[in-house]
C-alpha cells in the first residue's frame, strides 16, 4: 500500500473520532502501522490500530490480571465469550508468567467506514466492555469473605 493511502486512512480515522468527541491522547507511527489511545469525556479509554497490510481499522480494549486470577477467569470465560458474541466483538486471550490478558476488539472495514457505522460499532463495543467490566469485577462480599477467613 502506498504511504499516501495509509496517511489518508489515518486522517480519516482521526477526523471520525474527533467528530464523535473522542480525543487521541497518545499515538505512534511507523512505516507499517499507526496506533493510538483514545478517550472520551466520560473517561472511557481504548486503543486503535491501522496496519498497512490490513483492510480494516481495529479498536481494542484489554483487561489484564495477575496470574493468581487464572482460575477466576477460567470460571468466567464462557460467560465472557457469550457477552462478546452478543455485542459482535472479537476476543483474544493470552497468558504469560507475569499476567493474563483478555482483549476484546472490533474491526471496521475501510470500504464501509462512515461516521454512522463507526459510531454504532463503538457503541456496541463500549457496551461490551462495560458488561465485561461488571462481570469481572470481584464482588465486595467475595473479598470481605476472603478477608474474614484469613482473620
Amino acid at each position: 500500500m502506498k504511504s499516501q493511502v495509509m496517511e489518508e486512512r489515518i486522517r480519516r480515522v482521526n477526523v471520525l473520532f474527533h467528530e464523535m468527541d473522542y480525543r487521541l491522547v497518545e499515538d505512534e507511527r511507523s512505516h507499517e502501522s499507526y496506533s493510538a489511545t483514545f478517550e472520551n469525556g466520560e473517561g472511557f479509554q481504548a486503543g486503535l490500530l491501522i496496519d498497512r497490510g490490513s483492510r480494516f481499522l481495529e479498536v481494542a480494549y484489554t483487561f489484564s490480571f495477575s496470574p493468581v486470577f487464572s482460575g477466576y477467569l477460567r470460571d468466567k470465560l464462557e460467560e465472557m465469550l457469550k457477552i462478546c458474541y452478543e455485542f459482535g466483538c472479537y476476543t483474544s486471550l493470552q497468558k504469560t508468567k507475569s499476567e493474563v490478558s483478555f482483549s476484546v476488539f472490533i474491526k471496521e472495514y475501510y470500504s464501509g467506514l462512515t461516521y454512522y457505522s463507526l459510531r454504532d460499532n463503538l457503541r456496541d463495543f463500549r457496551r461490551c466492555v462495560a458488561t465485561l467490566t461488571d462481570l469481572l469485577e470481584i464482588d465486595r462480599k467475595e473479598r470481605e469473605g476472603k478477608e474474614e477467613k484469613t482473620n
